[in-house]
């Protein structure tokens, strides 16, 4: 009796090329902050914080179509490898998956004591409601910075 196996590709590639691709989720190097001018720009003037208990979310409008991200997971609070590792990966996972709700943001997540007491479950919450909050100051920051160039748009001196 033997069986014969076929080989089925993957949903992925039965698009044909001139179809409309689907949304990418990858998370190419366009999408990661990649060298120390990149991270000093957040860090010097980050006007989007979420402050944890475990870790920092600091974060900038960029003048980009993209959000990027940048990760600072310390040997000094994650001693491990295999710790710091996985931390990266749920952030970067996390960060890939909502990559549409990060347009325009360079974000920067950061370390704190004890991050690895939490487990993956309590770690993707907690990420999750400090990315809303950075999402809601930046909304605020734009509808805040919006009605000033409306008003001087709309003045056309016949008022």
């Amino acid at each position: 009796m033997s069986a014969e196996i076929e080989y089925q590709p993957s949903a992925s590639s039965n698009h044909s090329p001139d179809s409309p691709s689907p949304v990418s989720l990858d998370f190419p190097k366009s999408l990661r902050l990649l060298n120390a001018y990149e991270f000093k720009q957040v860090f010097d003037d980050a006007p989007f914080r979420a402050s944890h208990q475990h870790f920092l979310i600091l974060a900038r409008s960029n003048q980009l179509d993209l959000g990027r991200l940048g990760l600072v997971i310390a040997k000094k609070h994650l001693r491990l490898a295999v710790e710091r590792n996985r931390f990266k990966r749920l952030i970067r996972e996390n960060f890939r998956l909502n990559q549409a709700s990060f347009c325009g943001l360079d974000v920067i997540v950061l370390s704190r004591k004890d991050l690895g007491n939490l487990d993956n479950a309590q770690f993707r919450q907690q990420l999750d409601q400090q990315w809303q909050r950075i999402f809601k100051k930046a909304r605020q920051h734009r509808l805040r910075s919006q009605p000033q160039t409306q008003a001087v748009e709309g003045n056309d001196g016949n008022g």
